[in-house]
């Protein structure tokens, strides 16, 4: 996985106001997640912009509300890779990776990003794309290779998770479909259904006529 320095400040107003306010100056809110677990109620101090999330009566999550620029999280944001964040914040940098983003409908501008803190031993679930490898069997007899899935989702601890998802289709044939659950990635355990097409070598018009052809 890539690597991405991000700064973030820490945001401590969070109405309304300030966050159009935010906007116009060409930042964007944001949140890490995934931070410290803690029992309630708890009594420890808080730096700037953390707060207790409850997950239930007796625990909690620290997390910390930022704002990053718009400018500075282009790259990240518009591009096809996945990376791990060094994501600097109230003078420390934590280990993060991109996990939802919010588009204003019409501008498509970018108006909320959520960041999830990463441990080298909690597993996390993300979206990696898939990379098609190979010449289908299929193909060659004149089928035409579809992709359904560009992403699948993984779950692995975050230093093992790859840039791309590999899928070889040399063995496809005509007709043949390749399913999530026929795929298998070392220390990675997919998240999709089992029987998700994730491609297949469709019949094109041609094919069918060589076929029909064949058996005459």
């Amino acid at each position: 996985m890539k690597t991405f320095d991000l700064k973030a400040a820490p945001r401590t107003e969070v109405g309304k106001k300030s966050v159009k306010a935010l906007r116009k100056e060409g930042k964007i809110p944001a949140v890490l997640n995934g931070g410290k677990l803690v029992e309630l109620p708890y009594a420890g101090e808080l730096k700037e912009g953390e707060k207790v999330v409850a997950i239930d009566a007796k625990r909690g999550l620290i997390t910390t509300d930022i704002v990053v620029a718009a400018e500075d999280v282009r790259k990240l944001i518009y591009s096809p890779d996945i990376f791990e964040i060094n994501l600097e914040v109230n003078g420390e940098v934590r280990k993060a990776v991109l996990k939802e983003l919010q588009f204003q409908p019409v501008k498509d501008d970018v108006l909320h990003i959520d960041f999830l803190e990463v441990l080298p031993e909690k597993p996390i679930v993300m979206e990696v794309p898939v990379q098609i490898e190979g010449h289908a069997e299929g193909v060659k007899a004149g089928g035409k290779l579809t992709l359904s899935m560009r992403k699948l989702k993984v779950k692995a601890v975050y230093t093992e998770i790859p840039e791309r998802l590999v899928v070889n289709v040399d063995n496809l044939g005509l007709g043949k479909s390749m399913a999530v659950g026929d795929l298998h990635f070392e220390g990675l355990e997919l998240m999709n259904a089992k029987n998700a097409v994730v491609c297949a070598v469709q019949l094109t018009r041609a094919a069918r006529g060589a076929a029909a052809k064949a058996n005459q």
